[in-house]
Parts: C-alpha cells; structure tokens; sequence
C-alpha cells in the first residue's frame, strides 16, 4: 500500500522542533564557551599580576651594579598562588641561608694584608681547616651581588667612610679595608696606624679614607668620677665624637660591652640626667644610651651628605651547655638550634630606636641572624701563635678573617649602592 505523503502542518512541526532543538543546543555551546572566555579571562587576570620584571640584583663585567630583570618565559601558572600573597614582599638580603662554594675562596689572603690583628689571623695561628672561608650567603627571595672592590672604591672616589664601635666593628673594618686593599695596587695604598683604638686607611689613587675609632658604648665612660668610680654615663655621647663628624658614610655598632656582669664589667655606676645610679635593668640603660647617640645623629648628620647606617649584635658561641662551644667546630649549625645569649629584649631596643629615627634615616644591617649560625668560624684557641694558648681560653666572639665580616660587608656593599627595596615575587 503506498504511504500518504506528510502535510503541510506536519512539514511546519518537524521545521519548528528541529528550530527548537537548534536553539537550545546554541544556547548551550555559548554558554559553555562564555565560561570558557570568563575563566580565561580571570586567568590572564592572575597572570598580570605576576611582575614581569623579576629583579635580579648582579654585579656587571664593568663593576657597576645593575639590575636584570628575569625572562617572561620563566613565569608559569604555577606562580599564580604564590603572586598573589607575595608580590609586595621586600627584597631581605639578611634572609637567607649558607652556601658552600669552595671554588670561589676567600677575596685575599691573610699573610698578606696589613690591617689584620693577630687574634683574627687564625691561619698564622696555627688553624688547619680552611673550610670556614668557603662559606657564601645568599639571600632567599633575590641575588645579593657579589663584592666589587674597584666599584665600591670608584664610587666612594674622595669620600670619608668611618666605623665606630667595639672590637666587632674592628673586625668589620679590618675585613673591609682587606678587601678594599687587595683591590687596588699596592703602591695606590697608604697604611697610617695612628694608635692602639684608631686604625685608617687611605687610597691615594680615590682619594679615599676609611678609620676606625674605638666606642665600645657610643656613650662616654668616666674612668677617673670624682666618686672614685667607673662610671657609664648614658646621656653623653663618647669623647672622640667630635671626630666623627663630616664623615660621608658612618657605620656603628655596640653591645658586647653592655652584657657582662660582676667583675667583669667595665662600669661600676650609671650616670642619667645629673644622678649617679647603682642599679638600672641593663636594657634600660642600653636603651638611654642608644637614644643619645641617635640624638646625636639627628644633630650633627646631614642626611644629604651622610648615610649611616648600624650594624646589628654579633652573637657569641661559648656555652656547652647548650652545645654551642665554638672550639673545634668545623661546621656551621643547621637549622635554627642556636640559643642566644644577648636579651632579645636588647636587640629590640636597639632595633626600635633605629626603626624610630626621622632625620636621618638609619640602615640597619641585620646581621645578628645570619651570624648565629657560623659556629665554626670563631678563632677559638687560634688567636696567637704561642702554644701555650692552647686549652687556655676559647674566643668565641670574634671572628676569623678571611670570614663571616667579609659577608657582612658584601651585604654593606649591597645596602650602599644597591636598592633592596623592591618589590620582590
């Protein structure tokens, strides 16, 4: 029988059903991809805000410091997280870790540079182990240049830089003016020791002049009070102040001399504000002292002219109760075991009256950290060649050189000339 063929109404409902069905799977694909289109979007949203310009703080062939910025091509969706919480985060050259690079060595040899006190020359002492001079610090979220000595003498060509403190800073300054020294030619060098607790050093070729004054408070220390005592007077500054003005860059430092106790302090009473006082809690009084010498600095700096700058507490290692003897350790800690000796409450003081200053701005290197892990790099029994020293006495605060100063002068290098305030990701 042959099949009627359909209608015209029939013709029209299976036109507007395949009409339908057309318009719903449109709508659909549109939805789908306007989603798709979206989710991109926001993706692309996150990925601007990674920075492009990573920053990559290096030294040029030249000697100048630049600033490269990473490839676009290192940046990953992986980072996407990670940008978002951290793009604000400060370039922190004092956060950071020990890398043992033994390929680099130490930037000049002890035998060889003048400024060096015997007690910091543990190789002429008889120290065996080299390792301690191999050790490089590198920073976590950026690269710290390397130490240029020709850059940093070329730009403190005819400039006066002074560190003032106790024999920590000592350390600082004869590491510095090693590196500086071994830089140049001999002949471009003139060596002047004027006495025991002022030592500087001048390139005739930079006219440049680096000194050493010995402050071991910053504040002034009255040796010969009409009480008959020694007394610390907290509202004065130190008697060679008057030296230190007109420098163009000032490093300071004190602390050591404030912790000890009994018979082995150097004071006897504090002096405040006209009045003799037997006892005052210590972070008290190393507040009072701090205070006046940032007064002083606020008075007599020109912050147009003059970059100051503190260098942080450098801790000790000499308590085996806590297995912190640095005699005959070769290793730095790991992890973060070391148990300070110096109050923290005295470093926070010392920090806040830094971080207080308006005029000028102070840059405070904090070393205290990055130090505390270098147990093995104290010159320990090597701090004369005379044997009999040996199961004598342990210095376990101060610091071999080559060693751990070189590193805090790198990073003083980085503080002057480079700029550790960008935005890091």
């Amino acid at each position: 029988m042959e099949q009627p063929k359909p209608s015209i109404v029939d013709k029209w409902k299976i036109f507007t059903l395949g009409t339908l069905l057309g318009f719903f799977f449109f709508v659909f694909y549109h939805d789908k991809v306007h989603q798709d289109i979206s989710f991109l979007s926001t993706k692309q949203a996150l990925v601007d805000l990674v920075p492009f310009k990573v920053l990559n703080l290096s030294t040029s062939s030249s000697g100048g410091g630049v600033v490269k910025p990473m490839k676009p091509s290192n940046l990953v969706f992986d980072g996407i997280e990670k940008s978002t919480t951290k793009a604000r985060n400060k370039c922190d050259i004092f956060d950071g870790k020990w890398v043992y690079k033994p390929e680099e060595g130490p930037r000049y040899d002890s035998f060889k540079c003048p400024f060096i006190n015997e007690k910091f020359s543990c190789q002429q002492n008889g120290r065996l182990d080299s390792m301690y001079e191999n050790w490089r610090w590198e920073a976590l979220h950026c690269d710290v240049p390397l130490f240029n000595g020709t850059n940093m003498l070329e730009k403190l060509r005819n400039k006066r830089m002074i560190l003032v403190g106790d024999s920590l800073n000592r350390n600082m300054w004869e590491s510095l003016a090693c590196l500086l020294f071994t830089s140049i030619p001999s002949s471009a060098a003139e060596v002047d020791k004027l006495r025991r607790y002022t030592n500087s050093w001048k390139s005739t070729e930079y006219n440049f002049t680096i000194e050493f004054y010995w402050s071991s408070f910053l504040v002034d220390i009255d040796k010969n009070h009409k009480s008959g005592k020694k007394v610390l007077v907290l509202d004065k500054l130190s008697a060679n102040s008057e030296k230190w003005v007109g420098a163009d860059i000032m490093v300071f430092n004190s602390g050591h001399w404030w912790e000890p106790k009994g018979k082995s302090r150097a004071w006897e009473l504090f002096e405040f504000k006209g009045k003799l006082i037997k006892r005052m809690p210590i972070e008290l009084a190393y507040e009072r002292g701090m205070k006046t010498w940032a007064a002083w600095v606020e008075r007599n700096v020109d912050p147009k002219k003059t970059t100051v700058l503190f260098n942080g507490y450098s801790p000790v290692h000499r308590y085996r109760k806590y297995n912190q003897w640095c005699y005959n350790r070769t290793q730095p800690l790991m992890g973060d075991s070391y148990v300070p000796s110096f109050p923290r409450s005295m470093v926070d003081a010392v920090e806040g009256v830094v971080k207080g200053m308006s005029k000028p701005q102070v840059k405070y290197l904090n070393t205290t950290k990055l130090s505390e892990y270098r147990i093995d790099a104290h010159p320990s029994l090597y701090i004369t060649k005379d044997d009999k020293n040996a199961n004598s006495y342990s210095d376990c605060s101060h610091w071999c050189l080559p060693g751990v100063p070189d590193s805090w002068n790198r990073l003083l290098y980085t503080s002057l000339f480079f700029d550790t305030r960008e935005d890091m990701a």
